[in-house]
Protein backbone atom coordinates (compact mmCIF):
# COMPACT_ATOMS: atom_id res chain seq x y z
CA UNK A 1 0.00 0.00 0.00
CA UNK A 2 1.32 3.44 -0.88
CA UNK A 3 1.36 6.00 1.88
CA UNK A 4 0.09 9.48 1.04
CA UNK A 5 1.61 12.13 3.31
CA UNK A 6 -0.18 15.44 2.82
CA UNK A 7 1.09 18.73 4.23
CA UNK A 8 -0.98 21.84 4.90
CA UNK A 9 1.10 25.01 4.80
CA UNK A 10 0.44 28.71 5.08
CA UNK A 11 1.33 31.72 7.14
CA UNK A 12 0.11 32.21 10.68
CA UNK A 13 -3.67 32.24 11.15
CA UNK A 14 -4.59 31.05 7.66
CA UNK A 15 -6.80 28.23 8.97
CA UNK A 16 -4.43 25.23 8.97
CA UNK A 17 -5.09 24.03 12.50
CA UNK A 18 -8.85 24.49 12.16
CA UNK A 19 -8.77 22.46 8.97
CA UNK A 20 -6.62 19.73 10.56
CA UNK A 21 -9.09 19.51 13.45
CA UNK A 22 -12.02 19.22 11.02
CA UNK A 23 -10.25 16.45 9.09
CA UNK A 24 -9.54 14.66 12.37
CA UNK A 25 -13.23 14.92 13.36
CA UNK A 26 -14.12 13.24 10.05
CA UNK A 27 -11.89 10.30 10.94
CA UNK A 28 -8.74 11.23 9.03
CA UNK A 29 -5.30 10.66 10.52
CA UNK A 30 -3.79 14.06 11.31
CA UNK A 31 -0.68 15.34 13.04
CA UNK A 32 -0.75 18.74 14.77
CA UNK A 33 1.58 21.71 14.41
CA UNK A 34 4.39 21.12 16.89
CA UNK A 35 5.71 24.67 17.24
CA UNK A 36 3.11 25.51 19.88
CA UNK A 37 4.45 22.68 22.07
CA UNK A 38 8.01 23.94 21.66
CA UNK A 39 6.94 27.53 22.42
CA UNK A 40 4.95 26.53 25.51
CA UNK A 41 7.82 24.44 26.88
CA UNK A 42 10.20 27.38 26.42
CA UNK A 43 7.75 29.78 28.08
CA UNK A 44 7.49 27.41 31.05
CA UNK A 45 11.30 27.72 31.29
CA UNK A 46 11.08 31.53 31.24
CA UNK A 47 11.87 32.13 27.56
CA UNK A 48 9.01 34.23 26.23
CA UNK A 49 9.68 33.86 22.48
CA UNK A 50 12.22 31.12 21.81
CA UNK A 51 11.99 31.70 18.04
CA UNK A 52 12.99 35.36 18.51
CA UNK A 53 15.56 34.80 21.26
CA UNK A 54 17.23 31.59 20.03
CA UNK A 55 15.97 31.00 16.48
CA UNK A 56 18.46 28.27 15.59
CA UNK A 57 17.68 26.23 18.72
CA UNK A 58 13.94 26.69 18.12
CA UNK A 59 14.35 25.61 14.49
CA UNK A 60 16.45 22.58 15.41
CA UNK A 61 13.75 21.46 17.85
CA UNK A 62 11.09 21.90 15.17
CA UNK A 63 13.16 20.09 12.57
CA UNK A 64 13.62 17.08 14.85
CA UNK A 65 9.94 17.06 15.77
CA UNK A 66 8.82 17.25 12.15
CA UNK A 67 11.23 14.46 11.14
CA UNK A 68 9.68 12.30 13.90
CA UNK A 69 6.20 13.17 12.62
CA UNK A 70 7.19 12.14 9.10
CA UNK A 71 8.56 8.81 10.33
CA UNK A 72 5.42 8.20 12.42
CA UNK A 73 3.20 9.10 9.47
CA UNK A 74 4.97 6.46 7.36
CA UNK A 75 4.14 3.87 10.02
CA UNK A 76 0.43 4.76 10.24
CA UNK A 77 -2.13 2.19 9.14
CA UNK A 78 -4.17 4.90 7.39
CA UNK A 79 -3.36 5.32 3.69
CA UNK A 80 -3.46 9.15 3.99
CA UNK A 81 -1.89 11.21 6.77
CA UNK A 82 -2.32 14.99 7.06
CA UNK A 83 0.38 17.15 8.66
CA UNK A 84 -0.01 20.70 9.95
CA UNK A 85 3.23 22.08 8.42
CA UNK A 86 6.24 20.22 7.07
CA UNK A 87 10.02 20.24 7.27
CA UNK A 88 10.55 22.99 4.65
CA UNK A 89 8.52 25.33 6.89
CA UNK A 90 11.51 25.41 9.23
CA UNK A 91 13.77 26.71 6.46
CA UNK A 92 11.15 29.18 5.24
CA UNK A 93 10.97 30.75 8.70
CA UNK A 94 14.76 30.95 8.88
CA UNK A 95 14.74 32.69 5.49
CA UNK A 96 12.02 35.02 6.80
CA UNK A 97 14.20 36.20 9.70
CA UNK A 98 17.36 36.18 7.57
CA UNK A 99 19.25 33.58 9.61
CA UNK A 100 21.59 30.93 8.29
CA UNK A 101 21.23 27.27 9.21
CA UNK A 102 23.39 24.15 8.98
CA UNK A 103 23.43 21.99 5.85
CA UNK A 104 21.52 19.20 7.61
CA UNK A 105 18.38 21.39 7.47
CA UNK A 106 18.55 21.34 3.67
CA UNK A 107 19.32 17.61 3.66
CA UNK A 108 16.27 16.91 5.84
CA UNK A 109 14.07 18.55 3.18
CA UNK A 110 15.62 16.35 0.51
CA UNK A 111 15.34 13.16 2.59
CA UNK A 112 11.69 13.60 3.64
CA UNK A 113 9.38 14.08 0.65
CA UNK A 114 5.66 14.72 0.93
CA UNK A 115 3.16 13.47 -1.65
CA UNK A 116 0.97 16.58 -1.70
CA UNK A 117 1.26 20.14 -0.43
CA UNK A 118 -1.75 22.38 0.04
CA UNK A 119 -1.35 26.05 0.91
CA UNK A 120 -3.89 28.13 2.76
CA UNK A 121 -3.31 31.71 1.60
CA UNK A 122 -3.22 34.72 3.92
CA UNK A 123 -6.76 35.71 4.88
CA UNK A 124 -7.10 38.92 6.83
CA UNK A 125 -10.75 38.26 7.78
CA UNK A 126 -9.79 35.25 9.92
CA UNK A 127 -6.40 36.49 11.16
CA UNK A 128 -5.92 36.61 14.95
CA UNK A 129 -2.87 36.82 17.22
CA UNK A 130 -2.44 34.92 20.47
CA UNK A 131 0.18 34.01 23.09
CA UNK A 132 2.17 31.80 20.68
CA UNK A 133 1.53 33.76 17.47
CA UNK A 134 3.29 37.11 17.67
CA UNK A 135 3.28 38.02 13.95
CA UNK A 136 0.97 40.68 12.56
CA UNK A 137 -0.96 40.18 9.32
CA UNK A 138 1.70 41.84 7.12
CA UNK A 139 4.34 39.53 8.58
CA UNK A 140 2.04 36.56 7.95
CA UNK A 141 1.92 37.53 4.26
CA UNK A 142 5.73 37.67 4.11
CA UNK A 143 5.96 34.26 5.79
CA UNK A 144 3.49 32.91 3.22
CA UNK A 145 5.77 34.17 0.43
CA UNK A 146 8.80 32.48 2.02
CA UNK A 147 6.85 29.23 2.40
CA UNK A 148 5.87 29.25 -1.27
CA UNK A 149 9.43 29.97 -2.38
CA UNK A 150 10.94 27.31 -0.13
CA UNK A 151 8.54 24.51 -1.06
CA UNK A 152 8.93 25.33 -4.76
CA UNK A 153 12.72 25.19 -4.34
CA UNK A 154 12.31 21.56 -3.26
CA UNK A 155 10.23 20.75 -6.32
CA UNK A 156 6.74 20.75 -4.85
CA UNK A 157 3.66 21.61 -6.88
CA UNK A 158 1.58 23.54 -4.39
CA UNK A 159 -2.21 23.48 -4.55
CA UNK A 160 -3.91 26.60 -3.21
CA UNK A 161 -6.96 25.97 -1.05
CA UNK A 162 -9.69 28.55 -1.73
CA UNK A 163 -10.83 30.91 1.02
CA UNK A 164 -14.12 29.32 2.01
CA UNK A 165 -15.85 27.56 4.88
CA UNK A 166 -13.90 24.90 6.74
CA UNK A 167 -16.21 22.23 5.30
CA UNK A 168 -15.67 23.45 1.73
CA UNK A 169 -11.92 23.73 2.20
CA UNK A 170 -11.82 20.18 3.52
CA UNK A 171 -13.94 18.94 0.61
CA UNK A 172 -11.65 20.74 -1.85
CA UNK A 173 -8.57 18.97 -0.46
CA UNK A 174 -10.22 15.55 -0.37
CA UNK A 175 -11.46 15.99 -3.95
CA UNK A 176 -7.96 16.99 -5.10
CA UNK A 177 -6.49 13.90 -3.45
CA UNK A 178 -9.11 11.65 -5.09
CA UNK A 179 -8.04 12.76 -8.58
Amino acid sequence: MNKEIVVLIGGPSSGKTTLIEALKEKGHTCYPEISREVIKEAQEQGIEQLFLEKPLLFSELLLEGRKKQFKSALEEVAPVVFLDRGIPDVLAYMHYIGDAYPAFFDQACKDHKYNSVFVLPPWQDIYVSDAERYENYEQAVLIHDHLMETYQKYGYSIIEVPKDTVENRMEFILNQLAK
